[in-house]
């Protein structure tokens, strides 16, 4: 049994060991040329661009549940108090609930894309071809696909953050009777830019490991298509899994550092 559980372990800390490996070499391959924007841009539509309806729904949709239930409940305790709803939702919105969704999104989306393209690209030894033809497939396939969740996750993060506002403010508006002003009153007197920038922060370290989680798990794929598919799910678990274990731990260092 002790040997089974220091194997578990064994085997854990290789795994990790070997995403910060892969980081690194993606992140060494980044300044290396030659550079290829296209790709970077055809993976910034891909992740971002088309990612936007289906991130903005549900954060607008978010930032009305959030508005009701939190309004409805202030009422019940004391009359009134919702007119306040304006920073409670804001601050929940730009603190946590748009770049930990977004982040969530994404991970579905896109890590599931990236881990089986890149998947199928290594049991069909399409990457063994680019590596005769003198490409390093970590530049060719890891580097853009990085670049573009790195740029692209805070900049939806910043787009969520507007539109979960938007749909506070019409719940706010038609269903508890707070005019717009007040709503936006209330978010400039209590809102502070350390919210806003707390959670862009964290769109960063999650479009990260999405990156390089998913491309990973894509590289290390094994036996044909079931090992894709294997493969497309261990990179949205591990993740989505990854989302919420680090945004506990940068929650807590940001709050030290405020």
């Amino acid at each position: 049994m002790n040997s089974s559980k220091a194997n578990i372990v064994l085997d854990f800390f290789a795994g990790l060991g070997g995403y910060f490996i892969f980081l690194k070499d993606t992140i060494r391959w980044m300044f290396r040329p030659p550079f290829d924007a296209k790709n970077v841009i055809a993976q910034m539509l891909e992740i971002g661009y088309k990612s936007l309806p289906v991130t903005s729904i549900t954060l607008f949709f978010t930032g009305m549940v959030m508005a009701f239930q939190i309004g409805t409940a202030m009422d019940a305790i004391m009359s009134g108090s919702s007119v306040f709803i304006g920073s409670g939702v804001t601050i929940a919105m730009f603190r946590e609930l748009c770049p930990v969704l977004t982040g969530l999104l994404l991970a579905g989306r896109v890590g599931s894309a990236i881990a089986a393209e890149i998947g199928t690209m290594r049991v069909t030894e399409q990457i063994d071809a680019l590596k005769t033809l003198s490409a390093n497939p970590v530049q060719y396939l890891s580097v853009p696909r990085f670049i573009a969740c790195l740029v692209m996750t805070p900049l939806l993060t910043v787009i969520t953050d507007i539109v979960g506002v938007l749909g506070g403010s019409f719940i706010a508006y038609f269903s508890l009777g707070i005019t717009l002003d007040k709503y936006v009153e209330n978010i400039l007197n209590y809102v502070s830019l350390f919210d806003f920038l707390s959670g862009l922060l964290k769109s960063l370290f999650f479009g990260v490991e999405i990156a390089v989680i998913a491309c990973y798990q894509g590289f290390i794929t094994r036996g044909g298509a079931e090992g894709v598919g294997r493969s497309t799910i261990q990179a949205v678990v591990k993740s989505s899994m990854a989302i919420l274990i680090s945004d506990y731990f940068l929650t807590y260092l940001i709050q030290k550092f405020n």
